[in-house]
């Protein structure tokens, strides 16, 4: 069974970084796309960035230059490197995974359909204030 745990969130101003963690267990970083996903409050979910087993990685525009998502398979880890927050980055972040994407359906999930991922995490809150 997969399960995804994150850690990290928090409360900072805007400018600051925080790095997001997510330990994965039950799935191999052999198979499909990793991302990380995000819900503001009264707003749909999003994705924010992707990573498949190829290497390749996916960003949504806003967040270009200044999220960085990794893996770690040796620690069945993904994280999220945020630097330069701003207030609109406020959001509740998820991990997610799924083993059935190519690397253009992984592109398409994190940026266009975040329904197409199967795994989930519960989410780790992120705050940003002015």
């Amino acid at each position: 069974q997969v399960q995804l745990v994150e850690s990290g969130g928090g409360s900072v101003q805007s400018e600051e970084s925080l790095r997001l963690s997510c330990i994965v267990s039950g799935y191999t970083f052999r198979r499909g796309c990793l991302g990380w996903f995000r819900q503001a409050p009264g707003k749909e979910r999003e994705g924010v960035a992707g990573i498949h087993v190829d290497g390749s990685t996916y960003y949504t525009d806003s967040v270009k230059d200044r999220f960085t998502i990794s893996q770690d398979s040796a620690k069945n880890t993904l994280y999220l490197q945020m630097n330069n927050l701003k207030p609109e980055d406020t959001a509740m972040y998820y991990c997610a995974a799924t083993s059935r994407a190519g690397a253009d359906e992984c592109a398409w999930f994190v940026t266009r359909e975040y329904q197409g991922m199967d795994y989930w995490g519960k989410g780790t809150l992120v705050l940003v204030s002015t």
